[in-house]
């Protein structure tokens, strides 16, 4: 069964992407440092062995826009749907009907989530006794899901970007008796806060290799702690 790594990730097009982060910066360094994200999320997943890796994009008119940026070997595809569960569900079902394969599904902000996380997630797929992997976030949410085929239910009754997303994927998960895994907590980029911490993230030696563009770039914004 072959390893499958999905990047979600909405183009980078200004005033669109990482407005929460408005301020304390402009529109324009929001997009960049969304661009920088994706571009060192796409490396890092390219670099693991033995994995296909998939960006899959929104708008669906924008795949130009990320063949521009992205000179990684990955394959690209459209996300459908409206909600954010009927899209994460579709690219599920779209790639596991061709041929059975684990399929873990991450977001494009997340540049430091360590490459160990990517790599358990699929370990733990080979497990016959586990359903579903996830990674939450402190947030109340999670980064990274992860299955063997598609269980629509995990993506019903939840109340997307709230608090509230975790605990009741875990409930869904319960409620028709499968069985999820859960990896170390670990956080995403959303508000102005977490800017500091991930400057400060960056700054350890072993996370800046992890993330090269996105650390130079908060350098250059002055966004950096000292070394």
């Amino acid at each position: 069964m072959s390893n499958t790594l999905i990047i979600f990730a909405k183009a980078p097009i200004v005033g669109q992407v990482k407005t929460r982060l408005c301020p304390p910066m402009t529109l324009e360094q929001a997009a960049g440092l969304a661009t920088y994200f994706l571009i060192d999320t796409v490396e890092r997943a390219c670099s693991l062995p033995d994995v296909q890796v998939y960006v899959a994009f929104t708008p669906t008119d924008s795949e130009s826009v990320f063949r521009a940026l992205l000179s990684f070997p990955v394959h690209y595809v459209a996300q459908r749907g409206h909600s954010l569960g009927e899209r994460e569900l579709n690219v599920f079902r779209d790639l596991q009907q061709q041929e059975p394969r684990k399929v873990v599904l991450i977001g494009s902000d997340i540049p430091t989530l360590p490459r160990s996380h990517l790599q358990e997630a699929f370990t733990l797929l080979g497990d016959p006794g586990c359903n579903v992997v996830l990674n939450p976030t402190e947030d109340g949410g999670y980064c990274l899901i992860g299955m063997r085929e598609p269980h629509a239910v995990l993506f019903e009754n939840i109340s997307w970007s709230t608090p509230a997303v975790l605990q009741e994927t875990l409930a869904q998960a319960q409620r028709h008796n499968l069985k999820v895994k859960l990896l170390p907590s670990w956080y995403d980029v959303d508000e102005a806060s977490d800017l500091h911490r991930l400057a400060t993230d960056l700054s350890q030696p072993d996370r800046a290799a992890e993330a090269p563009r996105t650390r130079e770039f908060l350098d250059r914004l002055g966004f950096s702690v000292s070394r």
